[in-house]
């Protein structure tokens, strides 16, 4: 099984309370999502994460099969801070950790995603022709989308500086 990591790094142009306050609402989560994902929220969503809060949605991410997924608030420590992780879905693992953190002109925001896909002998050719390119597809909209909102100018986000952000994790050992 292959560990995957994803790192997006983007400056948005607001104060830690105000990210904070969009980042922590699940009832943003279908504004910073692509259309053609038919992202929808399920059931009743509180207006603020907590830890072990479960949010449920359904999505069409493959050939217009709808899918639910359902994560976990792991973590959270106000406002630097959350994790969520899919309890059911399309991964096997996934594990998608959110910081922020001030700086000059606003707010840092890091994503850093860890996942594995279901079937691990086919998963390296599925995720180099299709999953990678979907998840690029996918934090290339919410990064747009979040320059849009936030008024920003397009040119001051930078992507990951890790070398190596989709290459898969070695096993130790």
């Amino acid at each position: 099984m292959k560990l995957y990591r994803l790192q997006r790094t983007q400056t948005l142009p607001v104060g830690m309370q105000e990210a904070w306050q969009f980042f922590s609402s699940p009832v943003n989560l279908p504004l910073i999502t692509p259309a053609w994902l038919n992202f929808a929220l399920i059931g009743n969503i509180p207006e603020r994460m907590s830890p072990g809060m479960v949010i449920c949605y359904r999505l069409t991410p493959l050939l217009g099969i709808p899918i639910t997924w359902i994560s976990e608030i792991t973590h959270v420590d106000p406002p630097t801070y959350f994790v969520d992780e899919q309890r059911f879905g399309p991964y096997r693992f996934w594990h998608h950790q959110h910081y922020f953190r001030p700086v000059n002109g606003g707010v840092e925001m890091t994503d850093r995603v860890s996942y594995c896909l279901k079937y691990p002998f086919v998963g390296t050719v599925v995720h180099a022709f299709f999953v990678r390119k979907r998840l690029t597809e996918i934090f290339d909209f919410r990064q747009r989308t979040l320059e849009r909102h936030f008024n920003r100018q397009a040119g001051h986000c930078k992507p990951s500086e890790e070398p190596s952000t989709w290459q898969p994790k070695k096993r130790s050992g």
